[in-house]
């Protein structure tokens, strides 16, 4: 009879009065569930019923109410679970506001496709042209969507697309000892010691901000790099840890950097004994705006190329590292960088190889600063002469 249930192994089938048929299973969890539609046929009713059956039996059912969450509260409680330093929780926050939730925002976890990934990453990569920032922002939101699989809310990660998220940056510039001495001149007194420690320790910018007095050592000329006190956007400071644990390390500089450590320690740290390494005119701690806008008109008075940023000073750096005859290893403590890959198949760099490698830069940097000078004195640079006087 129409309306009255049927009997089976597995689910029950009934037929509606509009004659369509609706199928019903007892879930795992003493559930019962209907199909979310309706079916034409007994067969395609007891296909459907077989299907969930045959993932019972694999242990592959996942609840159907389960992805019902949304996904803006999952994915901003995703970044808050995850600990992040403050510029990269920065960073995900940012890319979710202007990128992901707009299209997603809105939606369940279930409700989120394959088809509807793929539309939402070409339609971002037409209108913004950031392909870097798509790609991390892929990254992103395939790494909350697996963490939804690894919860059971969903079972299949619907970001599939072969190679969405690796970037392909355009190679970066690198300056020559001369535009390095240059831009050291241009920035002034009180900022070329930022300048020559980011291209000859290399050190980051938010690793310069947090050199205090002690971690200068004169007597074998390096600097200790322990922390980083980066600038959000919203101008506040977020003292941590460094980028990684290989951020920790002790920088061995080129020797001709010794007068110009001995210099700032005298003239512009800060004068309690645990100050600040680098502070502004007024005393407080440097700022991005006020230092940016110093290294624009450097630049371009270096003629410089306007892509050309002042973290891009650590190419110099490697550069010469590498010149110097520097293994990858060697490269990678200096610049404070980790890679389990290169650690399994690169020597170990201690301290008196990183004492050669800092030889050799010093020895490169000397024989260009040689090869300036020798030029007639109407082609030298202020900084040349200025060390002549």
């Amino acid at each position: 009879m129409a309306g009255k249930g049927r009997k089976r192994r597995f689910g029950r089938i009934r037929k509606l009065p509009s004659g369509r048929f609706q199928a019903r299973y007892l879930g795992p969890d003493g559930v019962d569930r209907p199909a979310p539609i309706t079916f034409a046929t007994t067969r395609e009713a007891d296909d459907w019923l077989a299907e969930r059956q045959t993932e019972l039996r694999r242990g592959d059912w996942v609840d159907p109410d389960a992805g019902a969450v949304n996904f803006k509260e999952y994915a901003i409680r995703w970044v808050k679970e995850r600990r992040l330093s403050a510029t990269t929780d920065e960073l995900y926050r940012r890319n979710l506001r202007l990128h992901i939730l707009p299209t997603f925002g809105e939606l369940d976890l279930d409700e989120i496709t394959a088809p509807l990934v793929r539309a939402w990453r070409s339609e971002r990569l037409d209108t913004t042209g950031a392909d870097t920032t798509i790609a991390k922002c892929y990254r992103l939101l395939k790494a909350i969507l697996e963490t939804a699989v690894d919860d059971e809310l969903i079972r299949r990660n619907p970001c599939r697309i072969r190679g969405a998220g690796k970037e392909s940056a355009d190679e970066r510039p690198t300056a020559t000892v001369q535009q390095v001495d240059a831009l050291a001149d241009a920035m002034g007194p009180r900022w070329r010691l930022m300048v020559y420690l980011a291209a000859y320790g290399p050190a980051r910018p938010e690793e310069q901000a947090a050199m205090r007095r002690p971690d200068v050592d004169l007597e074998n000329v390096g600097v200790w790099i322990r922390n980083a006190e980066p600038e959000l956007t919203t101008g506040r400071r977020a003292p941590g840890d460094t980028k990684s644990a290989a951020g920790r390390r002790y920088l061995v500089l080129p020797g001709f950097l010794e007068r110009d450590l001995k210099r700032h320690l005298a003239w512009y740290a800060e004068k309690k004994p645990d100050g600040l390494l680098f502070v502004g005119e007024k005393g407080a701690p440097f700022r991005r705006s006020s230092f940016g806008r110093k290294w624009r008109k450097a630049r371009a008075m270096v003629g410089l190329p306007d892509n050309f940023r002042f973290y891009d000073l650590r190419h110099t750096g490697h550069t010469l590292s590498t010149q110097s005859g520097a293994t990858l290893k060697d490269t990678m403590v200096r610049a404070g960088q980790s890679s389990e890959k290169a650690a399994l198949i690169y020597q170990h760099s201690n301290q008196e190889r990183q004492r050669e490698v800092a030889e050799g830069i010093d020895a490169r940097v000397r024989s260009e600063r040689q090869k300036s000078e020798s030029r007639p004195d109407d082609q030298a640079s202020g900084t040349e002469r200025a060390r002549d006087a």
